[in-house]
């Protein structure tokens, strides 16, 4: 399964609480960028879009309430 396909079998608030640890893990790993910690900087770039992905799966559950 994809990971959108994952996120449409979340509720709203399980939405929610998906995206906050995403930034987390998204501010995280930008500390670690500022460091010069992080080996691999695609990662940033996949959990920003991650966050687009589940912020847009939120939005659309919220307009169809």
């Amino acid at each position: 399964m994809t990971k959108a396909a994952e996120l449409r079998q979340k509720d709203v608030a399980g939405l929610e609480e998906e995206v906050k640890s995403l930034q987390k893990a998204h501010f995280g790993l930008r500390m670690q960028k500022a460091t010069q910690q992080l080996a691999n900087t695609s990662t940033l770039r996949n959990t920003r879009r991650d966050i687009a992905r589940a912020k847009t799966i939120l939005a659309e559950k919220q307009a169809a309430k």
